[in-house]
Parts: C-alpha cells; structure tokens; sequence
C-alpha cells in the first residue's frame, strides 16, 4: 500500500511560503488548512490564498476545508486548482451530492470526521469519495496531542475499505510524530499529515523521510 507524506503549512513561516514549499519538496502533497473562525475558533486561508499558493507550489494541494456551509464553498476551491478537497462531515447539508461535484470539477473529494464524530454513517457512502480524514485531535489549532482513542475508526474504515476493494486514501491529520504515525498505520491509515513535527525540525526533507520510514515499515 502507497504511504502518503502530507505537511501542513499551518506551521510553517506565513511570510515565506514559496521557500517554505521548497523545503518539503519531498513530500506527496501540500497540506493546507482552510479554517473560518465559525466551523473551529481559529481563521487561516480562504480562496485567494490557495489560488496563490497553487502557482507557487512544486507539489499538488491536499486542501482541508474546516468551515461552514462547504456545499457553498468547496467547488471554488477546486476551482482554484486544488488536487483534493475535503469537507467536513459536521458542516455539510449534502456530502454525496458535493463530492460529486467536486469529482466532476476535477478535484478529488474528501470527508472529514472529527475525533467525536461517528463513521457508522458514512460507511455505505465509501464509494463516493476519494478520501476519508479521520482528525486524531480537535480541529482548529496546530501543536495538539493525538487522541489514540479515534483508533477504532480507522480500523472500521480500513476494514470497509477492503471489503469493497475500494480505492480510498484513509487520512489522519493532528499530532502525528515519529511514534503516532505508527500507531495510526498499524490502524489502516496510508495518508499522514504533519504540521509541526515536519516545520519545527532544523531538516523539514529528513523529517519527512523519518516519517515515511516509520509508515512504511507499518502500513498493511
């Protein structure tokens, strides 16, 4: 199974973006955190920024839509040139109908559940998205611990996964580490999203190959 390295720039040096990109040029994606100050209490990108970012970027954008009302919102962000585009499960009216869209704009659709959320739900709808991020911490601020007890939902996805021969990235994204990545591969995840453990390090690339490493080693 492909492991996925995805850093996210919520901690990287705003005021040097495109050098911050170079940096992790080793990585899959670009993670980018779009945040509202309504769906979580913090305010990052929107739109423009991403338009930006995608003319700067060596790598293709993951973008993680943390705000309300995404049945609106989410296609400009495909529009922009986003690679995927993931939408959370508590903020969207109709989610099978918005990854359609997304889907048909050329974006790959993603889901996002936060640590609280139930997947039961969303299990029958696998077919339907590209993506599925299970946050191993509560959405809204870099630097938080992983929560190991959003485990067992990786496990029912990854099992869903399968049994329907399904190509679905499974996604974690909140205090992922040298450690962390290894119990949340162990758990099914193939796609991992560091922020501060990649940007905080003096050598972004050997942390991202640190991380790999640690996936690889642990990914079924």
């Amino acid at each position: 199974m492909a492991v996925r390295i995805n850093p996210s720039i919520l901690t990287a040096d705003f005021a040097n973006l495109e050098h911050e990109l170079g940096r992790i040029a080793t990585a899959d994606l670009v993670h980018v955190d779009v945040m509202d100050n309504h769906f979580v209490p913090n305010l990052t990108f929107g739109q423009r920024m991403v338009e930006s970012l995608q003319r700067v970027t060596p790598l293709p954008l993951d973008v993680h839509l943390m705000i309300d009302d995404p049945d609106r919102w989410a296609p400009g962000y495909a529009d922009a040139g986003a690679y995927s585009v993931t939408f959370h499960a508590e903020a969207v009216a109709d989610p099978v109908a918005l990854a359609r869209r997304l889907r048909q704009i050329g974006a790959r659709a993603g889901i996002a559940v936060k640590p609280g959320t139930a997947i039961e739900p969303y299990l029958e709808l696998l077919p339907e998205f590209d993506q599925v991020l299970v946050m191993t911490v509560e959405p809204g601020f870099g630097g938080q611990s992983f929560i190991e007890s959003t485990m067992p939902k990786l496990r029912q996805l990854r099992d869903a996964i399968g049994l329907g021969g399904l190509d679905v990235w499974l996604q974690v994204d909140g205090g992922i580490n040298e450690q962390t990545i290894v119990t949340a591969a162990e758990a099914g995840a193939d796609t991992f999203v560091a922020g501060s453990s990649v940007f905080n390090t003096g050598d972004p690339a050997a942390q991202i190959a640190t991380l790999r490493a640690a996936a690889v080693a642990h990914v079924h």
